[in-house]
């Protein structure tokens, strides 16, 4: 996430323009924005004319427009996040009042204007727009030939580099200098990976996650090409690394990866594995004890104000 621009009052009141660089953008966007809020960003609008003959034509024109948000729905297979509301800004093409949906995608520049931006949304823009500043967990999800270098936050999962590359398949009874060399290549590739996009500084643990032993092939070559380079950065965070089994080296194999009691147990000290074990906790307790009841926001409230509340969860209106 790019933050391109903002202006805050002391009263907390104010704007920031963003520019979402990929799905994970999209994702906090829909948790950003409520209603309420406006939103501006370039969007298509039918315009009809009319001619001296009285004739009508319909075009379709690219303007800028401000809505205050009364409707939100996000489109995850798509990425795209779609707003609607009533036009509050002076358009040519739109009058004042009438309603307009915004179709907000990827690498899109938007302004989302709030009344108040409490220090949830303050935090999930600055985790955004840095979040090698805030994650504490790293992770390389691989199997031959691809590879996803992650930062993990308490609240997503940022790809921060994909590797993808063709590796030559051993064949029975041939030489493997062409498959061993592709290996190489793409081991040099997630090194670099991890050189580029990881504060080592900041990250407790790195998991290595794949299925078979090239987690292990990858961890051995790291460990060798850095005591031959002298590459300290590797050797002196070496104990950080963390080698786990995963059915496959996409990202969704992940999330089974971090929901593993084995592997949430070495990383009870990490941001991350705190939303994962407050839901899993949440799961539990209703499976054991169906007598709990659900509440409402009014309910919530009121039960807030004696501190009655050990641990809350909070479904949104669209999942």
């Amino acid at each position: 996430m790019k933050v391109l621009g903002r202006e805050l009052n002391k009263n907390s009141s104010g704007y920031i323009t963003l520019l979402a660089e990929n799905e994970e953008d999209m994702w906090l966007t829909y948790n950003l924005v409520q209603v309420g809020d406006k939103m501006r960003c370039s969007t298509v609008r039918k315009v009809q004319n009319e001619s001296a003959t009285g004739s009508v034509q319909t075009k379709q024109v690219r303007t800028n427009l401000t809505i205050e948000i009364e409707k939100i729905d996000f489109d995850l297979q798509g990425s795209v996040l779609h707003l609607n509301g009533r036009n509050v800004a002076e358009n040519q093409f739109v009058k004042m009042g009438a309603y307009h949906t915004l179709d907000l995608g990827i690498d899109e520049k938007f302004t989302i204007t709030k009344t108040e931006w409490d220090s949830v949304a303050i935090m999930l823009v600055e985790q955004a727009s840095d979040p090698t500043q805030q994650a504490d967990l790293a992770a390389v999800i691989m199997h031959e030939g691809l590879a996803y270098v992650c930062l993990i936050t308490s609240t997503t999962t940022i790809v921060r580099a994909k590797i993808d590359t063709t590796i030559p398949r051993k064949r029975p009874g041939l030489p493997t200098a062409q498959h061993d060399k592709g290996l190489t290549r793409f081991f040099e590739q997630i090194m670099q990976a991890l050189e580029r996009h990881i504060r080592f500084d900041i990250v407790k643990c790195i998991i290595l996650a794949s299925p078979g032993f090239l987690r292990e092939q990858f961890f051995e070559f790291m460990i060798q090409t850095a005591t031959r380079q002298e590459k300290r950065v590797f050797l002196d965070n070496k104990s950080k690394f963390m080698l786990v089994h995963s059915s496959s080296g996409h990202k969704h194999a992940l999330k089974e990866v971090l929901t593993d009691s084995i592997v949430m147990s070495k990383l009870v000290n990490t941001k991350a594995t705190s939303e994962v074990t407050a839901l899993n906790d949440f799961y539990q307790m209703l499976k054991t004890d169906q007598s709990r009841a659900f509440y409402g926001s009014n309910q919530h409230t009121a039960y807030h104000d004696p501190h009655s509340i050990y641990l809350q969860a909070i479904k949104l209106n669209q999942l």
